[in-house]
């Protein structure tokens, strides 16, 4: 039997008061694949926890099949764990590794053809008279996921799993694991930071900030749709392009959004998404495009709804099938704070002790690293500063503004001046609180901000 999960304004806090978890309220579906998805420290694993019963629940409710769980122990909750660390016991045997829990549950009863049956489903026959010692750290993840699916449990909460692996053995085990979800039916809760895992095994994906839920949705609508400009940017490889812009909206002329030495002009007719974007009539807003949605063309070539810039080329990215090529076009980028740490500047030694005083030391400024319970104010790069450095090639070339994916049939090399084309139906536009206001504005415009 799969189990409904269900948590309600949960959070945790901690004995000094911080919040690593604030005010959580989602429903997983019995036989869904939920993943959580955030940066490190941004109370995912947290949030697994406390529906194992690892962690106590300070405010909020969990329920289980509609029934009350907080206080209710982990080991009669059914479910089980599968681990970033493959948590398998070194003196035991893949076979005795995933019996052990079926011995603790039925002292009488014989383990062997449940775990069979798990290792033929897995592919692990081969596997089952090894010690993990023994066993490669794909080997080892799968006896560990062994172990959980012999319980035949009604929901798998997964903590990272692949982590550990390297990329060709973590697509090839992310694929294994859509697959027996799916074929097992039992709800799954999944957490990691990749964000290609997450788009590639959830049902639904749902977004974590500094304990925060920021947005919940299938893979396709979050990516189509975020909320927030920090959903935005943690969503989609390469990451979508983020710049700073200013409203330009004449009643007796064309619209504009200006990047600077550069402006976007928005078609006439005017849809009702670019309409509504009269109202920040001079105000600053963050526009963001994805590289998909820049195309190497003339002014000759558009279609409609495309509008012409150009951008000098600052470094190209051969990848085989498709080609990543970084453009100037003299725009400002805007940061999101969390995905954009800044570099110290190299210099004279600080005293460690008085900095870590005036900081509140080590904790407190992972604190600070967390971010808040909204979007947050985005920072925004004038030019190249102390504080800041331009991002660069390991020539020392700046990475420029515009990141535009395309097929290699193009000779482009550094310096080079080259057209390109907006599609403006896939432009993006936030304010300056990281809040969507175009497209389908997250809220209505506050008129005195």
């Amino acid at each position: 039997m799969t189990r409904a999960i269900s948590l309600h304004d949960v959070s945790k806090v901690h004995a000094r008061g911080g919040r690593t978890v604030d005010r959580l309220s989602l429903d997983i579906a019995p036989g869904e694949f939920l993943v959580l998805l955030g940066p490190s420290g941004c109370g995912k694993s947290t949030v697994l926890r406390m529906i194992a019963g690892l962690e106590h629940i300070t405010e909020g409710e969990l329920r289980l099949d509609g029934v009350h769980a907080n206080e209710l122990p982990p080991s009669e909750r059914d479910i089980a764990m599968v681990f970033q660390n493959f948590a398998l016991y070194p003196n035991m045997t893949g076979r005795d590794n995933i019996g052990f829990p079926l011995r603790i549950e039925s002292p009488g009863a014989d383990p062997a053809p449940r775990v069979d049956a798990t290792a033929r489903m897995l592919g692990i026959e081969d596997l089952l008279d090894r010690f993990p010692g023994q066993l490669s750290g794909g080997e080892r993840q799968r006896v560990a996921m062994g172990r959980a699916i012999a319980r035949h449990p009604s929901a798998f909460l997964m903590d990272e799993p692949l982590s550990n692996l390297d990329a060709k053995l973590r697509n090839h085990l992310r694929a294994e694991i859509s697959k027996l979800t799916r074929e097992l039916g039992v709800t799954t809760v999944y957490v990691t930071h990749d964000q290609a895992e997450a788009m590639s095994l959830g049902d639904r994906v749902a977004v974590l900030r500094g304990g925060v839920l920021q947005q919940v949705g299938t893979p396709r609508s979050v990516y189509a749709l975020p909320r927030n400009v920090f959903v935005a940017a943690f969503i989609g490889t390469p990451r979508i392009n983020l710049l700073r812009g200013l409203v330009r909206a004449p009643l007796d002329g064309a619209m504009t959004i200006s990047l600077g030495k550069q402006a976007l002009r928005l078609p006439e007719p005017f849809s009702l998404d670019h309409k509504l974007l009269r109202v920040q009539q001079g105000r600053e807003v963050i526009v963001g495009l994805r590289s998909e949605a820049v195309r190497i063309a003339t002014p000759a070539d558009a279609r409609p709804g495309e509008t012409h810039i150009t951008g000098l080329v600052e470094h190209v990215e051969f990848q085989g099938h498709e080609v990543l090529v970084h453009f100037n076009t003299g725009s400002r980028p805007a940061l999101v704070p969390e995905l954009e740490a800044p570099r110290p500047v190299p210099g004279p030694p600080r005293p460690r002790a008085r900095r870590r005083r005036r900081e509140g030391g080590v904790l407190g400024r992972l604190r600070g690293r967390t971010g808040g319970p909204r979007a947050g104010r985005v920072g925004v790069l004038d030019g190249p500063s102390q504080q800041d450095p331009p991002r660069t090639t390991p020539e020392g070339r700046t990475l420029g503004d515009l990141v535009v994916r395309t097929t290699p049939d193009f000779d482009l090399r550094y310096g080079m001046q080259i057209p390109l084309l907006v599609d403006v139906a896939h432009l993006f536009v936030f304010d300056q609180h990281g809040e969507r206001i175009s497209p389908a504005p997250a809220r209505l415009p506050d008129l005195d901000e």
